[in-house]
């Protein structure tokens, strides 16, 4: 599922702060507001931006949501860390006034930023639908050329017959550390990869390879996940839909980039210690 919009939140914003008593840091905002989109996953929360690693990608949404509300006069925007209600911004969350045809066509605006991600959630969707339709064998083709960018080295596809259930293996290279490691890969639609699965994985590259990758177009069950990691036994890394589409688009692999200009303000930037004898 996608972000919502930047329209999308301003009214949630405007009414979570209203159950807030009218003003809030931030931080108090950011996980209670998310509760509203239940589209939104953990893995959503803790995204980041590409651009600026170090920013959340929700909270920069929330950020330009706050600016945007600042600057229709529905947010006081004079107290640095504070987020408050205006009276107009009170009547609104309460629904106290009726929206003008002005504002309701504000409600219903895509911002720049809202197409940024649209677009980029329509990627993913695209190349797991192409993934989905490849053959078995191409699909083990598509591993080994979207391992080889990641560092992974000498990649090859296993002789069926004598795979054990190891589709592919090569070396994977830690800065000047070459270890070994397997991938298999699973082409599926519906069903989920399971802990057996897993489990039947770890098995056959015991004792052969130091390190495992499976790969899925489909997803994960929890169980599955838990059992990635194991003390004493060799790590998975699991990579279902949605990692191997955000990897693809993260690492300019097999999407081509479109060149777009989008400004943002660097928040730390304006962040200024207050002097000695000054408020």
């Amino acid at each position: 599922m996608s972000f919502p919009k930047q329209s999308e939140v301003e009214l949630p914003l405007l009414k979570t702060l209203l159950e807030l008593g009218g003003k809030a840091e931030p931080k108090e905002l950011y996980l209670k507001l998310a509760t509203i989109f239940p589209q939104l996953t953990q893995e959503h929360l803790t995204a980041r931006m590409p651009s600026n690693p170090s920013i959340f990608r929700w909270h920069n949404l929330v950020q330009w949501s706050r600016q945007k509300l600042v600057e229709k006069g529905d947010l006081d925007g004079s107290t640095r860390g504070i987020w408050k209600l205006t009276a107009r911004g009170r009547a609104r969350a309460t629904g106290a006034t009726a929206n003008s045809v002005e504002e309701l066509l504000l409600a219903h605006q895509a911002t720049l930023k809202d197409l940024v991600y649209e677009n980029e959630s329509e990627v993913k969707r695209r190349i797991i639908s192409e993934l989905q339709n490849l053959g078995a064998t191409d699909f083990e083709q598509f591993c080994i050329s979207f391992l080889g960018p990641l560092g992974y080295e000498q990649l090859q596809v296993t002789k069926r017959g004598a795979d054990r259930g190891i589709d592919g293996h090569g070396l994977f290279r830690q800065g000047v550390v070459s270890i070994r490691s397997a991938f298999q890969a699973k082409r599926w639609r519906q069903n989920p990869v399971t802990r057996p699965e897993i489990d039947k994985f770890r098995g056959a590259i015991q004792g052969d390879y130091d390190h495992g990758v499976f790969l899925t177009t489909g997803r994960f069950t929890a169980d599955a996940e838990a059992a990635s990691i194991k003390k004493g036994a060799i790590s998975l890394l699991l990579l279902d839909g949605d990692a191997i589409a955000e990897s693809l688009i993260r690492n300019g692999i097999g999407v081509v980039r479109r060149p777009v200009q989008l400004f943002d303000l660097d928040p730390e930037f304006f962040r200024f210690p207050a002097a000695d004898g000054f408020l």
